[in-house]
């Protein structure tokens, strides 16, 4: 039962990782579009505030596609890595996002105080996950 339930697994995981890609690449053509769109729209070759921030968003939201497509393809085909350190990087990587794009006039000093909490926290616990694996590399290696 085991055997088939791993072979089930790995159809899927295939399957999500077809689906991503094809995610990424609409999107990819969707931030050309806007990008193309924007700059052909009078005034030429300007681009206000608002469209800069939606050119960002899309831009981040591509980039953190990438980063689950390659989480996915690492972790669940094969690939030993950190699961950690992966997770951690998307999660930087969408906050980030949402950071760039972030109207500060809308939010209260308190949610802004809570996102750069979570910033903090993010880059703590990748920064310990990173020297963690940084420790175990030189203990193996020192083994050798």
């Amino acid at each position: 039962m085991l055997p088939l339930i791993k072979s089930f697994e790995k159809i899927i995981i295939r399957v999500l990782v077809a689906l991503m890609a094809l995610v990424l690449l609409l999107s990819t053509v969707e931030l050309t579009w806007v990008i193309v769109k924007d700059i052909i729209t009078p005034p030429i070759l300007i681009l206000e505030i608002d469209e800069l921030l939606e050119i960002f968003g899309l831009f981040m939201l591509v980039l953190i596609g990438l980063e689950l497509l390659d989480t996915i393809a690492k972790t669940y085909m094969g690939e030993s890595t950190d699961h950690a350190q992966i997770v951690m990087a998307v999660a930087i990587i969408a906050i980030a996002r949402k950071v760039i794009i972030l109207d500060v006039k809308d939010l209260s000093g308190f949610a802004l105080v809570g996102i750069a909490a979570i910033i903090l926290a993010l880059s703590i616990g990748y920064y310990l996950i990173k020297k963690k694996d940084a420790a175990l590399k030189d203990s193996m290696h020192d083994a050798l």
